[in-house]
């Protein structure tokens, strides 16, 4: 199955480049191009993708209000959003995430991981790049007093619900769920259904951090996966 890419950035040579490094990739296919985070809605509502690649900082609506934006006019299955940027800053990797992103990859990334980025989370996978995983990680050590406290949306989760948000949060695969946990791959994905739709998640990634926010995960307990 070929996977359709809709390229978003307010530099055209910067677009130009990338999709030049999609379309040697016969697995891929460039469906749409957008400059700014306007267009990209338009183009996201007009052109089904399957994943989108969105610069961060753009003139006029960023990449972070086109992902919320996007994520909230699609049909199901929403198109899988990942975020480029040649800034290395939290607060626009949370920002991101938040806003239902499935990947943060800086722009320097060589073409060839670029490739298996966009593969990755076609899958539905959460890919962050090795710089923004660390940010992520030691934003929640530096945290004084990790806030314990379970939110009143956790407490409607099962416990095995409970138990697969946990490692989805170390970043485990499914298939890794499966195996720690014992159950099928099925089931897994039963569950991640269930707690996503239980916590107004829309994103695998948005998963991620609310294991950490909500202190289902110590930091030092298991990381995310890079």
């Amino acid at each position: 199955m070929t996977v359709r890419v809709l390229v978003v950035d307010d530099q055209a040579l910067v677009r130009a480049g990338l999709v030049a490094i999609i379309r040697s990739d016969p697995g891929l296919t460039v469906v749409g191009e957008a400059e700014d985070g306007h267009e990209a809605i338009a183009r996201a509502a007009a052109i089904p993708a399957d994943v989108v690649l969105m610069d961060i900082r753009m003139p006029g609506l960023d990449g972070v209000a086109a992902t919320r934006a996007i994520l909230a006019q699609s049909a199901d299955p929403a198109p899988k959003i990942l975020i480029l940027t040649t800034f290395d800053l939290d607060e626009h990797v949370f920002a991101a995430l938040r806003a239902g992103a499935s990947g943060f990859m800086l722009k320097d990334t060589p073409a060839e991981e670029m490739l298996k980025a966009i593969a990755t989370v076609a899958r539905g996978e959460v890919l962050l790049a090795p710089s923004v995983t660390r940010r992520l990680v030691q934003h929640f050590v530096s945290k004084p007093e990790p806030d314990l406290r379970t939110p009143e949306e956790l407490a409607q989760l099962t416990g095995q619900e409970t138990a697969v948000l946990r490692l989805v949060g170390q970043g485990l695969t499914n298939q890794q769920i499966a195996s720690s946990l014992n159950i099928a791959q099925a089931t897994v994905k039963s569950h991640l259904g269930r707690l996503m739709t239980k916590l107004k998640l829309s994103s695998r990634a948005q998963a991620v951090v609310t294991a950490y926010e909500s202190g289902l995960i110590v930091v030092g307990d298991g990381s995310v996966r890079s």
